[in-house]
């Protein structure tokens, strides 16, 4: 299939799928005329990236843990595991900072709620 139909089937846009090829996460075969031929199993792959990218994964961490999934062994499970625990630490201290964020703008709104209460009584 050409790459339309394959962006078409995976529900993204034509440019997404030729970043993914540009990023090495997705591989093409080209006709005489240069046009880019997928196959059926592309369009899983594509919805599979897209779900790591919307769980906060960089194109370069995608691309370290596809080895495990392309060619399934021992090392690059290891490698993988290693690389996903390493995205988790970063994911908790993003929530831990967000957690803090949040928490400061609850006491700031508070304060702007305190003080506009006090301005109506006085």
């Amino acid at each position: 299939m050409r790459i339309g139909e394959l962006a078409s089937r995976a529900g993204v846009s034509v440019r997404s799928v030729r970043y993914y090829e540009e990023q090495g996460l997705l591989t093409s075969t080209r006709s005489a005329s240069g046009q880019r031929h997928c196959t059926d199993g592309d369009a899983a792959r594509v919805a599979f990236i897209q779900r790591l990218y919307a769980a906060g994964l960089s194109s370069r961490t995608i691309a370290e843990l596809l080895p495990c999934v392309d060619e399934p062994s021992e090392a690059n499970s290891d490698s993988a595991l290693e690389r996903m625990a390493l995205e988790r630490d970063r994911l908790s201290t993003h929530i831990a900072d967000l957690v803090r964020t949040r928490d400061a703008l609850d006491r700031l709104m508070a304060t702007a709620r305190a003080h506009r209460g006090q301005q109506g009584t006085a």
